[in-house]
């Protein structure tokens, strides 16, 4: 049987830490700022908000929600950014996706300071991380925490074959550039890739962010794999479920993520920690 990942575990104790730093500026008179920005009533990302601002709360930030209309354009939506681009109590901006059909997401991403990039989508965020120049440069934080799990955990990279099932670059391009940086030969797989289960047989490391129910079935693992789950469904009882089969991939693999408690609980603490250091390479700019 595998050893399960536990990532409400690990993220508690990330969250430790990232008290500990919030603390240390606390005494140089600083305070870590964090706005989140929604746009419309979604409420799967009302919920999102919701625990994002709980947890900022309790890491003692400066925590902003600015809940916006459905009908607010592009273009005052980019005005509001650059507002928080300038404000001084502000180090960290999140725009909870995804927005209305009628703004474009990459032109407000655009909008984002790098050095605020809280999600660390910003094109020349992403570009220093291909290039494995990301020193104090924010990384996407459903990918950081994954390699936090393999850093806790002891898990090897180094010479590794990885596959990454899904190519966004909210999951999977990162996740593939962090692969990378780490040493292991990468193959990011897709929608349109032709049989997929050669791919995955063969991987050390499989990383499934596709957003369907049981996606990957034990057959489609190599015995002794690392298997991370990113996906979050509902399956036919609307039970939460990830997009890997667990009981069956648990007794093949070495190292499973379950869902819930794996890799969901490490994209708030990984936010709140970037939140930290975003806040911590500001101050050391200024000083």
């Amino acid at each position: 049987m595998a050893t399960i990942l536990d990532g409400k575990a690990l993220a508690a104790e990330i969250d430790k830490n990232t008290m500990l730093e919030v603390q240390k500026l606390s005494d140089r008179g600083i305070t870590p700022g964090l706005v989140v920005i929604l746009v419309g009533h979604d409420e799967t990302s009302q919920l999102y908000v919701r625990n994002k601002e709980r947890r900022a709360k309790k890491m003692g930030f400066h925590s902003v929600i600015r809940n916006l209309p459905e009908t607010i354009t592009e273009t005052e939506l980019i005005q509001i950014v650059q507002k928080y681009n300038t404000d001084p109590t502000i180090n960290a901006i999140l725009m909870q996706l995804p927005l209305p059909a009628h703004i474009n997401d990459f032109h407000v991403t655009m909008a984002i300071s790098p050095q605020k990039d809280a999600d660390g989508f910003h094109p020349l965020n992403l570009g220093k991380l291909i290039l494995n120049q990301a020193n104090q440069t924010p990384v996407a934080c459903t990918p950081s925490g994954i390699m936090e799990f393999f850093k806790a955990y002891n898990i090897p990279l180094d010479g590794k074959r990885a596959v990454v099932i899904g190519r966004s670059a909210i999951v999977g391009k990162p996740m593939a550039a962090l692969l990378v940086n780490a040493n292991a030969t990468v193959t990011v797989a897709h929608s349109h890739t032709t049989n997929l289960s050669e791919l995955t047989r063969k991987a050390d490391i499989l990383v499934v962010a596709v957003g369907i129910a049981h996606f990957i079935k034990a057959d489609d693992v190599k015995p002794g794999a690392v298997v991370i789950d990113v996906g979050m469904d509902r399956d036919v009882q609307h039970k939460l479920v990830g997009d890997v089969d667990f009981k069956e991939v648990e007794k093949k693999a070495a190292y499973i993520t379950p869902v819930p408690r794996g890799v969901g609980p490490m994209t708030i603490t990984m936010l709140m920690a970037q939140t930290v250091s975003l806040t911590k390479w500001s101050s050391e700019q200024d000083g």
